[in-house]
């Protein structure tokens, strides 16, 4: 073999072996990268489980959905600050935070996102009082008094009020005028308003999924008996 020949072999090899590093290098990397996401995945089921504040029915329940839903709920978001009958009751008693002191919180669990928090009218004396909805399942199992994922997944994509609580007053179906929204007003009666539905319609369908698992696995509260609010538990 001359000394050209010996080169080219050389280099050819020493070029291959250095594919199969990077090669390999690379595929642990990848590898190591995944591992993260799982870890950073399974930490947030973790702490789901660990900060729900009512004891949850995982029967027929995926478990790691519901872990995620927990976390989603009470940790990256504060569902149950809108979806419960309001701040004097949101806390279990000598449980409020906000008090001398500084205790540690702890959740009404009577009140967990059952709805029935007054937000007051959009515009005083123009417009009805907004009151937040109750999110725990009925009888059927189904969060939201019975709404299916489907119905779930349209209103935190779209905000659209599916209980047609607080329609557009010139709706010609409108029997009760004092529960919509003038037409002089710019208020959109086919849509959820105070809700921050355009900030939660950038979640994933998985992330939407995981909420609505968690839901359908707390507690049924009756809830205030007014309209859509009753929630039928028996």
């Amino acid at each position: 073999m001359n000394v050209n020949r010996l080169i080219i072999t050389l280099t050819t090899g020493g070029a291959f072996a250095a594919v199969v590093v990077l090669g390999f290098l690379s595929g642990t990397s990848r590898v190591q990268a995944d591992d993260g996401e799982g870890d950073a995945k399974q930490s947030r089921i973790r702490r789901g489980f660990e900060i729900a504040p009512v004891p949850l029915n995982l029967q027929g329940k995926n478990r790691e959905l519901v872990g995620l839903g927990s976390y989603l709920v009470n940790a990256a978001g504060d569902c149950n600050g809108c979806h419960s009958a309001g701040p004097a009751t949101e806390y279990a008693r000598g449980g409020n935070p906000y008090f001398k002191g500084n205790p540690p919180p702890v959740i009404n669990q009577a009140t967990y996102l059952g709805g029935g928090r007054d937000f007051g009218p959009l515009v005083p004396g123009a417009t009805p009082h907004i009151i937040s909805r109750n999110l725990t399942p009925d009888k059927t199992g189904r969060p939201e008094g019975g709404r299916t994922f489907e119905e779930f997944r349209q209103t935190m994509r779209t905000g659209a009020d599916l209980d047609h609580l607080h329609p557009n007053c010139s709706d010609p179906k409108i029997l009760a005028s004092s529960s919509c929204f003038p037409a002089a007003l710019p208020f959109n009666g086919d849509l959820l308003q105070i809700m921050p539905w355009p900030v939660y319609q950038n979640m994933t369908d998985h992330e939407l999924r995981a909420i609505y698992e968690y839901l359908s696995a707390v507690p049924c509260i009756t809830g205030p008996p007014t309209g859509v609010l009753h929630n039928d538990c028996s």
